[in-house]
């Protein structure tokens, strides 16, 4: 059986596009994968709070030097984490917030990223822990970007999901949504075929 862990980023809750597009893939894979109930996080309404030094500290302290707030910061850290390796399709949500992930997502990054956990440092480099995972990363985007130098989204996420060994990485773009015309109709068309090719 199939897992999907879907991660919902967008500020927005209504009119929201990258929520649409995670509607349309839960009903997707549910008709393709009726076995399995997704997990979802919703970082709006559930923030994970940004890297901070109780963070750090519940990761290299020895367990009884930890105080009450790293072991806090360490247990999120170990549920976020726990959630993603019961995971076999991992599904990012990210609208672009000034031509890069929501801030939100990067606090998320930043939990699971995890030295012996996630990835370990070896004499040849560090390694990816979790091979044999996907990866769907559904953008929602005001202009047109992909391919383009302005693109901060799609190239940091290539480089943070390969670094821990998700290097099976789709991208969905839905692109031109905020300049008129029928440039968001044809957005949201593209990248709703797209996705259906993936779910």
């Amino acid at each position: 059986m199939s897992h999907a862990l879907i991660i919902e980023s967008s500020a927005r809750q209504q009119d929201s596009v990258s929520r649409q597009l995670t509607r349309d893939f839960i009903a997707q894979w549910k008709a393709a994968h009726p076995e399995d109930v997704p997990t979802v996080r919703d970082l709006a309404v559930t923030p994970v709070p940004h890297m901070a030094m109780d963070l750090l500290g519940g990761w290299m302290k020895p367990e009884d030097q930890h105080s009450a707030e790293e072991r806090q910061a360490l247990a999120r850290s170990n549920t976020l984490i726990d959630e993603l390796l019961q995971a076999d399709v991992l599904v990012l949500a990210a609208p672009m917030y000034n031509f890069a992930i929501p801030s939100t997502l990067k606090a998320w990054l930043d939990h699971v990223l995890r030295a012996g956990v996630t990835f370990q440092y070896t004499a040849n480099g560090p390694v990816g822990l979790l091979e044999g995972k996907r990866a769907i990363v559904l953008t929602a985007r005001g202009g047109l970007h992909a391919g383009a130098a302005s693109d901060h989204q799609e190239p940091y996420l290539r480089q943070v999901l390969g670094f821990i060994g998700i290097s099976d990485v789709a991208f969905v773009h839905a692109e031109g949504l905020n300049m008129g015309g029928d440039h968001q109709e044809k957005g949201l068309s593209q990248a709703k075929a797209r996705m259906a090719e993936l779910a």
